[in-house]
């Protein structure tokens, strides 16, 4: 397996908007493999907008590639997102690596807009295939519960005419979707145990459906920092995930030397994981990039 570290924001830390190309400019000149956002639409915290940000992100990179941890896919429209992502992909030059999911329940993306929750499994299947025949196929008729086409096409097509199309969530009906339609899986706030059973889920699951994924398809995901527990940040970010997990956070995060953040890439590597998107645990341009230099330098080597 190849393993390949990324990184991406869980929420807007940098001082400034400009800040953050510089971040990532940072990035891909310390060989980070890949760039991700995270989606949220409704928060409180700042968050950019993850189809946006990777359009950005095409015009600001030569070479890194980057994607979505994960855009929920059931709350928005699969011609605009295939649309979207064909653009992307093409001015990047196949540089896009889209990841959906149905929208974490942690969050009020749902809740706050009064959108129903019922049925947003199906409608996700739905407009994933719809994604992936309309990015492959010169026209698609569908008719489903949620969605009707007749003949619709969307040109140029991506630049990478196998663009992957990876899901996230670990309930058992990501795991089937996984199975059924994805090309990889991205974890999410997961420990290296939950994850090994979600990718043991998926590889029982492929036969049924004659499919077959990549070894190196699975990826994990977690937040960082170099330094200790009791600093102010990392007591924010403590908090923050024991109060949406309403449990100990120790095995969700990865805070100390480096020897603790490469041992926590290792537990999951051994899980079945070889993609990484890490996040750091910072606060301000000039720690987010202190933080991001001494993974480059210390972490990134190891793998």
């Amino acid at each position: 397996m190849t393993i390949g570290i990324g990184m991406g924001l869980g929420r807007f830390s940098l001082d400034k908007g400009p800040d953050y190309f510089k971040w990532i400019e940072q990035c891909e000149q310390g060989s980070v493999d890949s760039i991700w956002q995270t989606d949220r639409l409704i928060s409180k915290e700042p968050n950019l907008e993850t189809l946006s940000t990777m359009a950005a992100i095409a015009g600001a990179t030569d070479s890194m590639r980057f994607g979505m941890n994960v855009a929920s896919i059931a709350l928005r429209d699969p011609l605009l997102t295939a649309k979207q992502c064909a653009t992307i992909d093409f001015l990047s030059g196949g540089r896009l690596l889209p990841a959906f999911g149905i929208g974490s329940a942690l969050s009020r993306d749902y809740t706050a807009t009064g959108t129903p929750t019922q049925g947003r499994g199906k409608k996700a299947d739905e407009a994933l295939t719809l994604l992936r025949r309309l990015w492959t196929e010169e026209e698609v008729t569908f008719e489903g519960t949620f969605f009707n086409y007749d003949r619709a096409s969307i040109s140029p097509k991506p630049a990478n005419a196998k663009m992957p199309l990876w899901i996230g969530g670990s309930s058992a009906k990501a795991i089937e979707r996984t199975a059924r339609i994805g090309t990889g899986w991205l974890a999410g706030i997961d420990t290296p145990s939950q994850t090994q059973k979600v990718i043991s889920g998926i590889r029982a699951a492929l036969p049924q459906y004659q499919r077959s994924i990549d070894e190196d398809h699975y990826g994990a995901t977690f937040s960082f920092r170099f330094g200790s527990a009791d600093e102010p940040v990392a007591q924010q970010a403590i908090k923050g995930i024991s109060a949406r997990l309403s449990q100990d956070p120790t095995d969700y995060l990865a805070i100390g030397s480096a020897d603790v953040i490469a041992n926590r890439v290792q537990a999951f590597i051994e899980a079945g994981c070889s993609k990484f998107v890490l996040i750091p645990i910072a606060e301000g341009t000039k720690d987010l990039m202190a933080q991001t230099q001494r993974l480059v330098e210390e972490v990134i080597p190891r793998f």
